[in-house]
């Protein structure tokens, strides 16, 4: 449906045009160039070639994309400029990015080298701060201790330092301690709320039997001999050095923001060097002789012209051809500006298999009507509308960011309409604002139905659109039964399911209309049923055959069950309008003087953007449960591969060619 068709290519070219061939099939972005296989021993190589061994090349250039991003993501830091809410890429031509880079090329060395010299620089700062600052801790009890810190004692004394547990009785201490060493003598320097530090000088030859009375009392020593001068004198050495460090983080800072200036340059010098990685990595990846080489791989048919004209350029041999039948080929989708966006929802599950069909274009219809029915609020649906039609405005998103974001506008389109159906433009805010502090109540009446007023009724609807979208499903199905040559299939396994399920509806509706229709209903009702059970076990022998059936038919359950699912869609519609009149009513508590206006507009501001994102999170979820669950799961497999192009994946720079175009993977 909306999958691309893909050809088979095999190339064979010079080794001296190599380099130039990948450059120009990388500009083109429509080539995927297969890898050789993981296990050679089952698929070998041609006898005479060889697999150009590039891994030292890319290893290298792998280690400079490093150097620069992480020098990037340095002045990034320091940039002062204005920085956008979402980070694009900038396009420029292939003549001006290949100048900007030459260029540059000395600039962008030393700008690294620098950013990382000074990022150095400050770590380093900042680790001395630290320890400088622990010291400086450290010191405190001691600041009101006269003796210089390095001095140890004399030939024949000793000086020490240490704590005791803030508890210890000092007095008992000191007694102990003369009784054991009478020359001893100690200082009580000071005390904190753990802690009593204390200084002792004793003989040399005395010392340790002063440590060992000084055991029982928790005694712990300190040493403080790294560093010079008095407490008081190391402390202001200290700061006086972390002053002088601040300084230089200051400096190297400024200078770094100076830097930041110029990051635009890295930004191009990364991106040249992972264009540089991709050609390197691609090149070690095909199969060479001594003179030429080869490859195969997949390109768009649509394509094929475009490719063939590079080939013939370059001298190249080539054969382009039709894949195999039920072969597995790389997928890319190709769909309407309407259901492209919700690819993103596709590729979220799973990419198809070549053999099935795209998805999106069936199920983009559902999506959107399941999250504006969900939300369903008008003017939630104009301000998400509003705000994704602004962001693709003034920025050039791009990729599954895009695609998002697109979809969310067609939501927002849906919600709108939805909510003019149910009447809900922020709840009922407009009647609760008017008549409290308008004195009169205007309402804005729904088009269709009030949701609160009537749930019964739009429980039906949404079964009923449920079971549209699983008969749809269903129809899938039977497609892709047909499709492969299997028309029986497609009516066992499907015509049989419409016949039971559809006469079901009409013989207990159909008397509503005519008690002919509800007789219609119920003989279409049995011959589906029969036909399941003669069919349905027709893959499974014997008795089998017989039980398969009537199983099939005990899936019944499994139907009834998946209609019920899309009560989610009546559950958050009024969940939505619940919480909207919950925040209206809270809003207007305050009454209709000066006061109540501003706390009206407090709550109803808070309010509508905490229901609006919760709520929009949930219809998002939810749509997403319902077409991964009840719709896919009725015909669709998925597990495809992507197509993955040799192309310049750039992270920074879009490269535009002069056409216009531009070369994306």
């Amino acid at each position: 449906m909306a999958i691309v068709e893909m050809s088979k290519i095999s190339v064979i070219c010079l080794n001296s045009r190599k380099k130039r061939l990948i450059k120009e099939l990388m500009n083109l972005g429509v080539v995927e160039i297969d890898k050789p296989s993981a296990n050679p021993a089952e698929d070998p190589i041609p006898e005479g070639t060889f697999i150009l061994n590039n891994s030292a090349e890319v290893s290298h250039l792998d280690a400079q994309i490093a150097v620069y991003s992480t020098a990037l993501d340095t002045l990034n830091g320091y940039y002062e400029g204005k920085k956008p809410l979402f980070k694009t890429r900038k396009e420029v031509t292939a003549e001006d990015f290949s100048k900007e880079v030459d260029e540059n090329e000395g600039f962008v060395k030393e700008l690294a080298d620098k950013t990382a010299e000074l990022t150095k620089k400050i770590a380093e700062s900042k680790s001395e701060i630290n320890r400088l600052s622990l010291l400086i801790k450290g010191l405190e009890p001691w600041k009101d201790f006269d003796l210089p810190l390095d001095n140890t004692g004399t030939r024949t004394s000793a000086v020490f330092t240490g704590a005791v547990p803030v508890k210890t009785n000092t007095d008992e201490l000191l007694k102990t301690v003369l009784e054991e060493v009478p020359s001893a003598v100690m200082q009580k320097v000071s005390s904190d709320k753990t802690q009593t530090y204390l200084c002792f000088i004793c003989l040399k030859e005395e010392k340790g039997k002063l440590l060992e009375a000084l055991r029982p009392f928790g005694f712990v020593s300190v040493s403080l001999s790294d560093n010079s001068g008095t407490a008081a004198e190391a402390s202001a050495s200290y700061e006086k050095r972390i002053e002088t460090l601040n300084e230089t983080i200051t400096e190297s800072e400024n200078t770094l923001k100076e830097l930041a200036q110029h990051k635009e340059k890295l930004e191009y010098a990364c991106d040249d060097l992972r264009i540089q990685r991709d050609r390197a990595k691609t090149v070690g990846d095909m199969i060479n002789t001594k003179k030429v080489f080869c490859f195969n791989g997949w390109v768009p048919t649509e394509s094929a012209d475009e490719v063939s004209k590079v080939l013939d350029a370059n001298e190249c041999w080539y054969e382009i051809s039709e894949p195999v039948k039920n072969e597995e080929t790389p997928i890319k989708l190709k769909n309407n500006k309407f259901a492209s966006p919700f690819e993103a929802v596709t590729v979220m599950y799973s990419m198809p298999l070549a053999t099935e069909v795209d998805p999106t274009p069936v199920m983009a219809p559902f999506y959107f009507l399941f999250f504006g029915l969900m939300l369903s609020d008008a003017a939630y649906g104009i301000i998400l509308s509003a705000a994704c039609f602004a962001l693709l405005k003034k920025f050039k998103l791009e990729g599954t960011m895009k695609k998002m974001v697109t979809m969310f506008f067609w939501c927002g389109i849906s919600t709108f309409f939805w909510g003019v159906l149910f009447g809900g433009w922020f709840g009922d805010a407009m009647a609760v604002f008017s008549k409290t502090f308008l004195g009169r109540e205007i309402v804005i009446n729904p088009v269709w139905i009030d949701p609160l007023q009537e749930p019964m009724t739009l429980l039906i609807f949404s079964l009923i659109l449920g079971a549209i979208h699983m008969f749809v499903g269903m129809g899938m199905q039977a497609y892709m039964l047909i499709k492969d040559g299997k028309p029986w299939d497609a009516l066992f396994d499907v015509g049989f399911w419409y016949m039971l399920l559809i006469g079901l509806v009409l013989f207990a509706v159909g008397s509503m209309v005519t008690p002919a229709l509800s007789s219609f209903g119920k003989w279409m009702a049995i011959i589906g049923a029969v036909g399941i059970i003669l069919t349905g076990g027709r893959a499974k022998k014997g008795f089998g055959k017989i039980i398969g059936g009537f199983s099939s038919l005990y899936n019944i359950t499994s139907y009834l069950s998946d209609v019920l699912s899309y009560s989610r869609l009546l559950a958050l519609g009024l969940a939505t309008g619940v919480v909207a009149k919950v925040v209206n009513i809270l809003g207007s508590l305050a009454g209709s003087g000066v006061v109540g206006l501003i706390v009206f507009i407090c709550v109803f501001l808070f309010g509508t953007v905490f229901n609006l994102a919760i709520n929009a999170l949930g219809a998002y979820v939810h749509s997403c449960r319902l077409q991964y669950v009840e719709f896919f799961g009725k015909f669709y497999t998925g597990g495809g591969r992507t197509f993955e192009p040799l192309a310049e994946d750039t992270k920074f720079v879009k490269i535009v060619n002069k056409e216009g175009d531009t070369n994306e993977k």
